[in-house]
């Protein structure tokens, strides 16, 4: 298994980033418009693994997507599946987006496989959903592969259980399509909510009506719609953001964060409310085009409660935080985040063998501050928010680090370590040489 070794940093961080476009929206806009005849133009790009699994999806699927400078231009119309194979990666978003668009699919029937992980992940609530819809699916286990029968996609009233927002937004993407109008629940708990509000507006954007029933759980999305070419622009991912704003906590910092002009439509805006309240101070600033973050060297404070249930995937830049601040932070409702790409509370839990103060208490993350970390082995679980977090505890440390998994970072922010780099760290200050016999 390759590792790399993350040595600590000492002094400040300074310089200026542009953070990527959000990643939960450009999966939303590129398959929204593979779904609208004619041409819709996006304005930002990335280079996430996630993403890369979406345009492999479409591709696979017949969907022309034309890269641009800044962008993509995405040519909607019928699924026509190449091979019947479609391929989505290690992307739940991917997969739980399109499971149910292969209903509509044109010649031969779809097969959705991933990579080994996601095989594991929880689909059969979706699964059973798409079932009651009138989709006919096959499956050993509710688990990857599936096959996805073409079909009349007919609609109704559906129940399906609120744990997963993917699970909802993958229903109402479908629902436009249907026979007769459709009604979909949401059974509690219900997290993410912040999510399944970004699909409703995107789906907006492309001309799709969503009534939201009083209580913010229950949707009634009309039959016969069709999705319509869109123009849209990528705001910034506040929530690969939530690293280079925790490493501006845990060290004297001068640091513009560009392109941030404010909390936006992102699910995870409430990082920067957060922050603040740990005591960092966030200024937005024309003439560096963004979020500046300045102070010498002041430790973050807490005594907070933090209800994680619809910001699930902040739970490891937070716990690190939440580490070697002042006080006691309790992140409440964090079971949405054991069913992410690995289970985010138990892989944090391992900041115990930093040094750090950390307790599972029922549905809570206990973390009580302590002044310094030390370095340790640590497995990342291949989850991308996790070997980040990691990395910034590991630099906060008083000795080296191992981390396992030393890649998994560009699955959602393949710049991370270019964007540590112009802020003054060098993470990396040595090549495991397994890294350098594979190279050779």
């Amino acid at each position: 298994m390759a590792k790399r070794t993350v040595h600590p940093h000492r002094g400040m961080v300074a310089g200026g980033v542009r953070i990527p476009p959000s990643k939960y929206h450009l999966h939303r806009a590129l398959i929204f418009g593979s779904l609208a005849e004619g041409e819709t133009v996006i304005h930002g790009r990335s280079e996430a693994r996630h993403i890369h699994d979406t345009l492999r999806s479409l591709r696979d699927y017949g969907i022309a997507v034309r890269h641009t400078e800044n962008g993509y231009v995405v040519n909607g119309g019928p699924y026509r599946p190449r091979s019947g194979k479609i391929r989505v990666g290690s992307s739940g978003s991917t997969l739980q987006f399109m499971l149910g668009l292969g209903s509509l699919a044109q010649g031969r029937t779809p097969v959705y496989d991933g990579h080994k992980a996601l095989r594991e992940r929880p689909i059969g609530p979706l699964l059973r959903a798409l079932g009651d819809l009138g989709i006919r699916w096959e499956a050993s286990g509710s688990k990857l592969p599936v096959t996805i029968y073409p079909g009349v996609v007919q609609g109704g009233r559906v129940q399906i259980p609120g744990t997963l927002s993917q699970w909802i937004s993958g229903l109402l993407i479908l629902a436009p399509f249907a026979k007769q109008d459709t009604v979909i629940e949401a059974l509690p708990p219900c997290n993410e909510l912040t999510y399944v509000r970004l699909t409703i507006e995107m789906l907006r954007q492309f001309g799709i009506r969503v009534e939201e029933f009083p209580g913010g759980t229950q949707w009634r999305v009309p039959a016969g719609q069709t999705y319509r070419a869109a123009e849209i622009r990528i705001e910034p991912d506040l929530s690969s953001a939530a690293f280079p704003l925790v490493l501006s906590a845990l060290f004297p910092a001068d640091v513009v964060l560009q392109g941030i002009a404010g909390t936006g439509t992102h699910p995870e805006n409430k990082i920067l409310e957060l922050m603040e309240n740990f005591g960092l101070p966030l200024s937005y600033t024309g003439k560096y085009d963004g979020l500046r973050v300045r102070h010498a060297g002041k430790r973050p404070a807490s005594d907070l409660e933090i209800d994680m249930r619809h910001i699930p995937d902040l739970i490891p830049a937070l716990s690190v935080l939440a580490a070697v601040s002042q006080g006691t932070t309790v992140l409440k409702n964090i079971g949405p985040g054991r069913l992410k790409e690995s289970d985010r509370v138990k892989a944090m839990r391992q900041l115990n063998r930093m040094g750090a103060r950390v307790e599972e208490l029922g549905d809570d993350l206990v973390i009580e501050g302590v002044e310094r970390l030390r370095g340790a082995s640590i497995s990342t679980f291949n989850d991308h928010r996790v070997q980040m977090a990691f990395t910034l505890a590991a630099l906060k440390a008083e000795t080296p680090s191992e981390l396992t998994f030393p890649n998994a970072y560009k699955i959602s922010y393949p710049e991370f370590f270019d964007h540590l780099e112009a802020l003054g760290v060098q993470a990396y200050a040595e090549t495991l040489q397994t890294e350098e016999a594979v190279r050779a």
